[in-house]
Order: C-alpha cells, then structure tokens, then sequence
C-alpha cells in the first residue's frame, strides 16, 4: 500500500477549483485521480499526512449533526436516484455509524473483462456526483469486487481498475479528489457464497461508501471500510 503525497492532494484541489476557468481542467483532474490510482486505494496514512488531509477537507460536523446531515444525504440521494433503483442498478443503505452505501450494478456499469465505463452509466454517476459535490463534509470510498472466475490476482487488479475508472469520473464531474479513496478488493468479499450464475452477478459489483467527516475523529473518516 502506498501513500498519497500532501503535494499531490493540493494540486488535485487546486484543479478542482479552477474546473470552471480552464477548458483544459477536466483532463487534468482525470489524469490526476489515474495517476492517484494506486496511492489513493491506501487507507494507512502515515500521521502526519492525515492531519494535512484532513486540514485540506471542507470541515468538519459536529457529533450531534452527523444524524441529521446523513438523514438529508440519504432522502436526496434515494428521491435522485428513485428509478435506477427500481430497476436494480443501485442500491441504497444506510450503516450504523451512519455510513451510506451504494451498490453499483456490475453489468450496467461495465462488459465482460473490462474496466471502461458504458454509456448508459454515465448519468448515473453524474447524479452521485451532483451529490457528493453538494455534501462535502463526508469521505468517499470507491471499492470494486468481481467473482471468483479466473485467476484471484486477476480479479484484484480487475477490481482495482474498475474502482478508479468510477473514481477518476466522479472527479471529471467535480468530487474533489482528496476526498476519494480507491480500493480493489477482487473475489475476497462475496455477496453470496453459492457458485451459480446468479451468485457471482451478485458478487460482481462497485460499491461506494460515503463516510461522514465528524470533528476530532476526522481520520476515520478515511480509514477503509470494513464491515
């Protein structure tokens, strides 16, 4: 696991804030989060990095607000996203440390063997994106995970790419990128244990988990989740 550099997360946020005066900015910020791909998947700060990190976040929210912060999070995104998931392209949860989950649909976001992201997934993330961008006081964490088919070293790095291919657009779409981490986790954490087709549909999938930031345990907002 490698570490992100305080000097390149103020470069992303520097990119982030100059999205609406420079045409060229949109590639950047892409071709920073590519190139954060591998540093950002680390969850193991060293301590001072996190301080700085967590010094560049938007803030912080009190204990007593993290409830009802999440609440309105979890009412906007569900009522944005209302038909992706009738149609079993999203899925929505809420954790006990009030975490928000979302379950990205393998098959609508990706084809076989391939970590390009199809068009008709693209809005989706426009509006997770829209989101994010609107709640800033929280972490996001980009984690992919694939089936058991295949070579388990191929399905981690499968996972990892497929995780960063969704990370680098939201950032194109204006998630500031030191708010995200990426992670590959391959065939390690199924959602169903059985070996048929329908199992690994299942297990094949990107989740992001929306962490909120709460003042004096800011770091754990960016530690990876594990649940």
């Amino acid at each position: 696991m490698r570490r992100i550099s305080v000097l390149t997360a103020v470069v992303g946020l520097t990119l982030s804030a100059c999205a609406t005066d420079d045409p060229d900015a949109q590639a950047k910020t892409g071709a920073l989060v590519g190139s954060l791909a591998g540093a950002a998947a680390s969850h193991q700060l060293e301590d001072d990095d996190k301080a700085e990190l967590i010094g560049a976040a938007a803030g912080a929210l009190a204990g007593a607000m993290v409830g009802s912060y999440m609440d309105k999070q979890q009412q906007e995104l569900e009522q944005s996203l209302l038909e992706e998931q009738r149609k079993r392209q999203v899925e929505i949860e809420r954790l006990e440390d009030d975490t928000l989950k979302l379950y990205l649909q393998n098959e609508v976001f990706f084809d076989f063997d391939s970590a390009v992201i199809k068009d008709p997934a693209e809005p989706i993330l426009h509006k997770v994106a829209k989101h994010l961008i609107q709640y800033t006081q929280t972490a996001v964490h980009v984690i992919g995970h694939t089936d058991s088919v295949g070579a388990r070293e191929y399905n981690l790095h499968l996972s990892e790419r497929r995780a960063s291919s969704v990370a680098t657009q939201l950032n194109r779409q204006g998630v500031t990128a030191t708010r995200i981490r990426i992670e590959g986790r391959g065939e390690n954490e199924p959602r169903d244990s059985a070996t048929t087709e329908a199992a690994k549909h299942r297990n094949r999938r990107v989740e992001i988990f929306v962490r909120p930031i709460v003042e004096g345990k800011e770091d754990l907002a960016y530690e990876s989740p594990r649940y």
